[in-house]
């Protein structure tokens, strides 16, 4: 039962999913391997199944607060189970709160709006959110609780800010000296590759906490770890991996079901291109916001689309191919150009293993500025906080070109390689 976007089921259903669930966990774990099947056909399981076929290990007995949103469900049979219906029907441990991050539980709140406070409507249970005037569960929110433990789909980029959301959790949990756990689930873009810039922590934000990539390559499991140690927190973290997930598999290859992670996260494809594009969130220029191909596409009424996607056409850059588009947002959130017709370039992913989003997103944005330079705007403290430098848009605006603007990623990702290396749980 998914509650928050079409799935209906009463509480006796959910407790009966529950031990459903645990039942076919258990005859999973316990079945023998078929001879002369590939190991690597075992089905992917999420650290929400993982934890309740284990019997809610190691969280028994506990006063648990739960960090989650829609997107933190487990699949049994056709339907998809909620972690708040699971964790709450389970008589070995108490579920007394939830937390909501940006979007809220219900995943349905626009980019950037506030959240508030709530109940929710079939525990009773309080939810306090994490996307308001608190970002960082305070004393009040965490008394009488053992545990915190955090279960919310990532998309694999630092602009999102639900790791964001877990780093402060985690840090408060390590203050109040609370058991922290990690339900991980796959990064759906695939654990192997890592690119962009890393973040210069002088242009911190919720956009971007702490030094990675655009493009981490970790699971939320992974980076709890690598800020858990690097920082110094000590908190008493434990993560319950993604049972047979590698890192080579991207979220269509898992077998699991996508549930869009925010609004305007339709899909695999979306995530695929928002390392790059999402750092047009921070000019005068559409996302593809209001429409079905959000992060796909990016574009303006006065955008020189077709001159645009030539030069980007001519550089032969690996794993993508750039389309001249035309698209009308429709109440986008972001309230650019709604209801007018734009002139877009749309990305088209080719090879998955090849591909830079990151890269591609620079160089279109170096050949707008090209073409068209007194028509792009950027709106600098946004931007700045996306790109985690000033350093990005100086040089667009002094005409440098992309390879010029990032020759430094190389000595960066080469320093995140080595630290990241230290905190990686899947092969």
């Amino acid at each position: 039962m998914l509650r928050e976007i079409g799935w209906n089921s009463t509480r006796a259903a959910a407790v009966r999913q529950s031990a459903a669930l645990v039942t076919v966990g258990a005859a999973l774990a316990c079945a023998p391997a078929v001879p002369g099947k590939p190991a690597e056909q075992a089905p992917v399981r999420t650290g929400l199944e993982v934890l309740v076929r284990d019997s809610m290990a190691p969280l028994r007995g506990l006063r648990v607060g739960l960090i989650t949103n829609h997107t933190g469900v487990a699949p049994v049979g056709d339907s998809l189970v909620s972690g708040i219906d699971l964790l709450h029907a389970s008589p070995r441990i108490e579920l007394v709160k939830l937390f909501g991050p940006e979007h809220s539980i219900s995943g349905r709140v626009n980019a950037g709006e506030e959240v508030g406070d709530a109940t929710d409507p079939r525990t009773g249970l309080p939810v306090y959110s994490l996307y308001g005037d608190t970002r960082k569960p305070t004393p009040e929110m965490l008394a009488g609780l053992d545990a915190l433990l955090f279960d919310i789909q990532d998309v694999g980029t630092r602009y999102y800010t639900y790791p964001w959301t877990m780093a402060l959790a985690l840090q408060a949990a390590a203050e109040a000296g609370l058991t922290f756990v990690v339900l991980d689930r796959p990064n759906p873009i695939g654990g192997e590759l890592f690119q962009g810039d890393v973040l210069d922590t002088a242009f911190a934000s919720f956009v971007g906490l702490h030094a990675v990539p655009m493009r981490h390559g970790l699971t939320v499991g992974e980076l709890a770890g690598l800020l858990n140690g690097e920082l110094g927190w000590n908190a008493k973290l434990t993560v319950i991996p993604v049972e047979n997930w590698r890192r080579s598999q991207w979220y269509d290859e898992t077998g699991l079901p996508w549930v869009a992670p925010s609004p305007n996260m339709p899909s695999l494809e979306s995530a695929t291109h928002y390392p790059g594009t999402c750092l047009y969130e921070g000019t005068n220029l559409s996302v593809g916001r209001g429409t079905d191909l959000a992060f796909q596409q990016i574009g303006a009424p006065w955008l020189n689309h077709e001159a645009v996607v030539a030069r980007l056409q001519a550089q032969g850059m690996p794993g993508v191919r750039f389309e001249a588009v035309r698209f009308t947002p429709h109440q986008p959130g972001d309230n650019k150009y709604a209801e007018q017709e734009i002139r877009g370039i749309r990305f088209v992913t080719t090879d998955r293993a090849t591909y830079d989003p990151a890269r591609a997103g620079i160089a279109a944005l170096v050949e707008i500025h090209a073409l068209q330079p007194d028509s792009l705007q950027f709106r600098v403290g946004h931007f700045d906080r996306l790109a985690g430098t000033d350093q990005i848009r100086k040089h667009v605006l002094a005409g440098r070109s992309a390879a010029e603007i990032m020759a430094p990623w190389r000595e960066q990702l080469q320093r995140f390689a080595a630290i990241r290396q230290k905190y990686l749980l899947y092969q």
